[in-house]
């Protein structure tokens, strides 16, 4: 549900067999793995609408609906996992910031017993965040890939460095950041700093994250650095 209809559910990268591998190592004795027949085995009317403040923002704005279908199957996953536990643990990474807060919320907001951890983002040694995307890459995208992590940082830097004129600077600082990534071809969809606690527009003072999402190629990467 939270794929739009032109986007890459069917030829998105799965790597079943080798996540099974990586779990076995780490000594997982059960692994859940539900077809989706098994979670939608008829057509989802009845779905969980996450709060529009937070999740039509961001990605919200470029991918419609796209927190919806995140609400509803986390909310089956978590029925199916912990349904009848006193508590339980939920891990979710980093690298999307905002669906890590989205269902944190979806928890708070529906007062479950279930604690949710989040991870950091794991970066290749060039720095660009891990994603199954980045198999769609060509090598000379890869090479270039890095960029959107380069120009987040360099975002923050400039953010942090505007201390009490923040709010004044900041639509010149992100406008900046995206012509850097357009002059090297590519089409970023937003970068930006918010604050931490509800990713709205931050004053100075408040704990920030940075969050970038743009395009390669055909390829859509994201990544947020906290700063």
């Amino acid at each position: 549900m939270q794929f739009l209809p032109h986007e890459d559910f069917d030829s998105y990268p799965r790597t079943f067999e080798a996540d099974c591998a990586k779990l076995e190592a780490q000594g997982c004795d059960v692994l859940f793995a539900p077809h989706e027949v098994d979670l939608y085995p008829q057509p989802q009317t009845v779905k969980v609408h996450p709060d529009a403040g937070l999740a039509d923002i961001l990605e919200g704005q470029f991918r419609p609906g796209f927190f919806t279908g995140v609400f509803t199957v986390v909310m089956k996953l978590f029925m199916s996992v912990f349904a009848g536990k006193a508590q339980g643990v939920a891990v979710f990474g980093k690298k999307d910031y905002q669906q890590l807060m989205v269902v944190r919320q979806m928890v708070r907001q529906f007062v479950l017993p279930i604690e949710i951890l989040g991870v950091e983002t794991h970066r290749a040694e060039d720095g660009l965040a891990l994603s199954s995307r980045n198999r769609y890459l060509s090598e000379a995208e890869r090479a270039e890939a890095v960029q959107l992590s380069l120009t987040l940082r360099m975002l923050g830097r400039d953010a942090l460095a505007s201390a009490d004129a923040l709010a004044r600077q900041l639509p010149a600082l992100e406008a900046r950041a995206m012509d850097s990534l357009r002059q090297r071809g590519w089409q970023p969809d937003y970068l930006t700093v918010r604050r931490r606690q509800d990713l709205q527009p931050p004053q100075a003072g408040e704990d920030l994250v940075v969050l970038g999402a743009a395009r390669l190629g055909s390829t859509r990467l994201i990544d947020n650095l906290e700063i």
